[in-house]
């Protein structure tokens, strides 16, 4: 376990390697599972800011659903995710010429658009944040859609933390990053 300011990160992120292979998974992580993307308080207002930038990049279905559902939805436990299609597919996401899905927001942030990437918690997978009353914990989230992300990490030795370097930043600024480096490679 490695503690910085007010964050604990799980050993994992240093000890496994990832990186994604959109190729393999074709972005399932933007379908699967039983809810939207965790969003953060601050990001309720960026998505009501950036819609109208993003919505041309979306397909019918996912702006039926924000339109019927709202920007985001809230879970049982009172948090706030994305939208999804149909209790699947993010709303925000769509399919390039490949069909591999990626995030409109991003491509609208890509595009220069906007100024606002994607939510943070679509930005660090495989790492998840939890928020604790003093500290961030950061886990690394095992998924086995994710298995070819694994193993192309391995072979190209890229650990989570370097995989993640510029997610990592946007979050907790350079200078924490400097230090998890740090830390991991001096131990």
């Amino acid at each position: 376990m490695i503690v910085i300011d007010n964050t604990v990160i799980s050993d994992d992120i240093a000890d496994h390697f990832f990186v994604c292979e959109l190729s393999k998974c074709k972005g399932a992580c933007c379908v699967e599972g039983d809810l939207g993307a965790p969003l953060e308080q601050d990001e309720l207002a960026l998505l009501e800011e950036v819609y109208p930038h993003v919505k041309p990049y979306l397909n019918k279905k996912g702006i039926e659903a924000i339109e019927k559902n709202g920007l985001y939805e809230q879970d049982l436990d009172g948090d706030y995710v994305t939208t999804t299609v149909n209790g699947k597919e993010c709303a925000y996401a769509i399919y390039d010429k490949k069909g591999i899905l990626k995030c409109g927001i991003e491509q609208a942030f890509l595009d220069g658009k906007i100024n606002f990437r994607k939510p943070i918690s679509c930005y660090l997978y495989p790492i998840r944040v939890t928020k604790y009353d003093h500290f961030d914990a950061l886990n690394y989230d095992r998924w086995h859609i994710c298995n070819p992300a694994c193993h192309n990490g391995r072979e190209l030795g890229v650990p989570i933390y370097k995989f993640l370097k510029d997610p990592l930043i946007t979050k907790y600024g350079s200078a924490w990053y400097e230090e998890l480096v740090n830390k991991i490679e001096n131990q």
